[in-house]
């Protein structure tokens, strides 16, 4: 019963995933043809992250009070509606909407992750977890060939928006039958109270287990988004790579990650524990991005493995460690760790441009050091224990959710 309903929640996440990244290919250029520049480019990338810094925390600590299902359900709906919007988006500023109504639903990573953890023993959420990271990477590995292919058949921007939103759709008459129907046993939040971002974030950087974590969280996002943001200028100046080329490498390096969440980092934390495979993906982290702008191409195609390796163990075991920390207020843990990733992704592609036009290797030697300073940061956190608390009011915990297939939300 658990088993299935936790291949039904990353379903839902991939196919939300796999929605968004439809479309990441033909934006650009459709903010292009409304006249926007450069700027409005990376405005519209950023608006996403920085909606999604604003809303990930408050839809997670949603879903430890209303129930997951129901959260995940009403990220769906808001996938759906923005990717609409965004295809009936006649100029720039309705796009820029569009972008932010996408970003503040864009919160069923953090609830996918909570309801895997909830369906899951202990022992096996690392795996849990890792599977819903690898259904995440499989979204961004299709989605943009698939937005690439319909462009191809001559396919107009709204009509790829409008086959994303009708997928998104798809997905949510599946969620409505297949989801479990996860019931709360008691009402959860992290200390400090309250369910506004700002409270949930600030609550959460207090806590001295929770803390190291989210820092570690930001520092390997920001270096992995600068190496995102500036490896097409760079492949292009180094290792002479085009439009398809650069299209083929970011899919391996997201086909190696899929691999390591999906069946790699459980076998290595049942082995070795959490911390210290995330202590090793910072590491591995850093040795990939520090040569990767001065190195010959085959050294360069190595590195960026190591890179996609090092991304890949440390998404999960992060998470696994959130989880770990923040005991029973899982939704909001996980939607504080996605605000950090999200706040990452909206500063890195502007520091790392900058960087970039003062020396092509800045970037990733910044990049290296931020991952040696999140190993430091991930050593000194312990495992286990519990970083939230259960209000006053509230029943005794019980671990597991009452699960139950059926409609109701």
């Amino acid at each position: 019963m658990h088993r299935s309903a936790l291949l039904v929640v990353c379903l839902a996440v991939f196919v939300d995933m796999l929605g968004f990244g439809i479309i990441l290919p033909v934006l650009p250029f459709h903010a292009q043809m409304l006249g926007g520049a450069g700027v409005w480019v990376g405005t519209l990338l950023t608006a996403y992250s920085a909606a999604q810094f604003v809303a990930a925390p408050v839809l997670g600590a949603l879903s430890d009070r209303y129930g997951r299902r129901r959260l995940l359900l009403l990220s769906l709906v808001g996938s759906m509606v923005s990717l609409a919007l965004t295809g009936l988006a006649g100029s720039l500023v309705l796009l820029l909407g569009a972008r932010v109504v996408s970003g503040a639903f864009g919160g069923a990573i953090a609830v996918g992750q909570a309801y895997a953890a909830d369906l899951t023993a202990e022992k096996e959420r690392t795996r849990a977890l890792g599977l819903v990271g690898a259904s995440v990477g499989l979204g961004f590995v299709f989605g943009p060939g698939i937005g690439a292919g319909l462009t191809a058949l001559g396919l107009g921007f709204a009509g790829i928006c409008f086959v994303a939103s009708g997928l998104a759709a798809v997905n949510i008459a599946l969620g409505v039958v297949l989801l479990p129907y996860a019931t709360p046993g008691h009402h959860v939040q992290l200390p400090g109270g309250g369910l506004g971002r700002l409270a949930t974030l600030t609550s959460a950087l207090r806590e001295p287990r929770l803390r190291p974590v989210l820092l570690a969280i930001f520092s390997v996002v920001l270096a992995f988004a600068g190496m995102e943001t500036t490896f097409a200028l760079l492949g292009a100046q180094r290792f002479g790579l085009g439009p398809a080329e650069l299209g083929l490498v970011f899919a391996g390096v997201g086909v190696v990650m899929v691999v390591v969440q999906g069946g790699l980092v459980g076998r290595f934390t049942d082995r070795w524990g959490d911390r210290r495979v995330a202590v090793a993906g910072a590491g591995l982290l850093a040795l990939g991005l520090a040569p990767l702008p001065f190195v010959p191409a085959w050294l360069g195609y190595l590195a960026l493995g190591v890179v996609a390796v090092g991304q890949g163990l440390l998404s999960t075991t992060t998470a696994a460690l959130i989880a770990g920390a923040s005991g029973q207020g899982l939704g909001g843990a996980f939607g504080v760790g996605q605000s950090a990733a999200a706040a990452a992704r909206a500063a890195g592609p502007l520091l790392a441009g900058a960087a970039f036009d003062l020396r092509a290797g800045l970037p990733y030697l910044m990049g290296a050091g931020l991952c040696l300073a999140a190993m430091g940061l991930l050593h000194a956190t312990r495992e286990g224990g519990r970083g939230a608390h259960v209000t006053e009011d509230a029943p005794a915990p019980a671990r597991r959710l009452r699960i139950r297939p059926g409609f109701p939300t």
